[in-house]
């Protein structure tokens, strides 16, 4: 079946639709395509809130700028950061008028939190579950828009350009176009033809490529790996940040996450001997960078031999703990812990992906009437290290930059006519869905073990040749097999294991998140340095 839209949005998440709504003010037809339900995104798993200047009193734009520069290690992109900062306050005006209720003091003035790397309070938020907050908000106004539908279960398999019309398309191609998408209608088993004007990629991270994350096992880095083979650029793959305190619960996937605002509100990290540590690591101490926190974390466990650290909290006021942490606080407590006297059992996961589909600052990437939002895209905010809680403003900063500039283009694009439906041949295999079942554990072990917090060129080496071969047995495998969800993620997780082990080894310094042995500077000292 062939689909014909002016705005195909591929991904639910807080970026895809926020942009869908935007485009649908102006009556145009938008298809919001995601491959479970609107309900499943990593936007719904974000506990911590929403960086943005609010109170003038205290904060400036200049003081969240400088820490969004010092966070990202000064590799982020000024420009994106100014951007984002600036416009922050007008798109939290827009989520509230979306429905979205974030916490308020007595005085009418937000509760304001504040986090890892913030010079002050400035994290909007909604308790502990601000993600969810957001993602019912926008699931309710996108589910009421006549002019959006929605194809739940849908799964898009590749991106249209003219490699797909007969052309020869290589990286050096100066006109590469989408036209579109191949979906996959997982309910059926048909790939379906969606044409579009303008085709926006909001399919979200990667984490699902790590066998510990704390994302939702459907980011396994599609449209990364989908723009990737349709020959667009892609960039900082290498960051990849791990969040420090995810509850350690072995047999957890994903891990559930333990907020940072915790430790914003004054929780204390502790080795399994009961001792602090973070005096070692940085005068911050718990409230450092988070990848200096993990790093610490990762170097504690080695130096003892454990497998997890302590989150204490036990010394703040009880009630106001299980008032600010209400889902934190229900969760520990099903395991048998009470956050308010019990110390919580923590370790680094898989968290969020700083680098992506390289954008513009109006959201678009190499590829014409392509655009990228949200955190399959690298706009440059975050450098090398996300700060905590930047990540959602710059979904809808991004999304209405995107929105305002596709919207002006889209009346003079017109669609292609003369795509060919999606070769389906192919059969299904008994054994197929063990071989893939087993490559995604491989390929999870292999970035777990070579890939890491702390990497050095050995092991990225290692991970290279390991990786290579299931590349290969997954493309022929993919080219005789009938098209399916379970096929189409293994080959995007290797292509973007591929992509970080390619970006990391062409890294020649240990900067930001990428932290390796081979480059650290003159006298640095790491509990790993003998593990080369």
């Amino acid at each position: 079946m062939t689909y014909q839209y002016d705005f195909l949005v591929i991904g639910s998440g807080i970026a895809g639709m926020s942009f869908a709504l935007k485009v649908a003010r102006t009556g145009a037809k938008v298809a919001l395509v995601c491959k479970t339900t609107l309900d499943e995104a990593n936007t719904a798993l974000a506990q911590g809130g929403v960086a943005s200047v609010t109170d003038m009193q205290v904060d400036d734009f200049e003081k969240h700028i400088h820490d969004t520069m010092v966070a990202g290690d000064w590799l982020s992109d000024p420009a994106a950061v100014e951007m984002v900062v600036r416009n922050a306050p007008e798109q939290i005006r827009e989520l509230i008028g979306w429905g979205v209720d974030f916490d308020k003091k007595d005085d009418g003035t937000f509760d304001l939190h504040r986090e890892g790397g913030h010079s002050e309070f400035r994290i909007l938020h909604h308790a502990d579950n601000t993600g969810f907050e957001i993602q019912e908000s926008l699931n309710r106004a996108v589910r009421e828009n006549p002019n959006i539908d929605i194809f739940e279960n849908h799964f898009a398999i590749e991106i249209i350009t003219q490699h797909h019309l007969g052309r020869i398309v290589t990286r050096r191609t100066p006109d590469i176009t989408c036209y579109g998408a191949y979906v996959l209608d997982i309910a059926t088993g048909n790939v379906d033809t969606f044409l579009s004007k303008v085709t926006v990629m909001a399919t979200g991270g990667c984490g699902a490529v790590y066998r510990t994350t704390t994302n939702p096992l459907v980011a396994t880095g599609d449209g990364i790996a989908m723009v990737y083979r349709a020959k667009g650029t892609v960039a900082d793959m290498e960051f990849i940040q791990f969040h420090p305190t995810a509850l350690f619960h072995p047999g957890d996937r994903p891990s559930f996450l333990i907020t940072e605002a915790m430790r914003g509100y004054g929780a204390v990290l502790r080795n399994l001997r009961g001792e602090e540590f973070m005096h070692k690591y940085d005068p911050r101490l718990s409230l450092a960078p988070r990848d200096i926190v993990a790093r610490a974390i990762d170097s504690e466990m080695k130096l003892h031999g454990d497998d997890h650290v302590f989150l204490d909290v036990t010394h703040k006021d009880p009630e106001e703990t299980k008032k600010h942490f209400p889902n934190i606080y229900a969760k520990c407590l099903s395991l048998g812990i009470d956050i308010t006297k019990d110390y919580i059992p923590v370790a680094p996961a898989a968290h969020y992906l700083c680098g992506g589909i390289k954008v513009d600052l109006n959201g678009e990437s190499s590829i014409k009437h392509l655009y990228a939002l949200g955190e399959c895209s690298c706009t440059g905010l975050h450098g090398g290290n996300r700060l905590a809680s930047n990540s959602l403003i710059e979904a809808v900063v991004y999304a209405d930059a995107a929105a305002r500039h596709a919207v002006e283009a889209v009346g003079h694009i017109s669609f292609r006519k003369d795509v060919p439906q999606w070769n389906d041949e192919g059969t299904r295999h008994n054994e197929e869905m063990v071989l893939i079942t087993q490559s995604i554990r491989e390929v999870n072990q292999i970035m777990g073990t070579y890939v890491g917090i702390v990497r050095s060129n050995l092991r990225l080496n290692r991970a290279w040749n390991r990786l290579d071969i299931l590349y290969e047995e997954t493309e022929r495998l993919f080219k005789c097999s009938k098209a399916s969800r379970e096929i189409c993620e293994l080959r995007n997780i290797i292509n973007v294991g591929y992509l970080i082990m390619r970006q990391a080894k062409e890294r020649h310094e240990s900067r930001g998140l990428h932290y390796s042995l081979d480059y650290l500077p003159q006298g640095h000292k790491n509990a790993d340095a003998d593990a080369k």
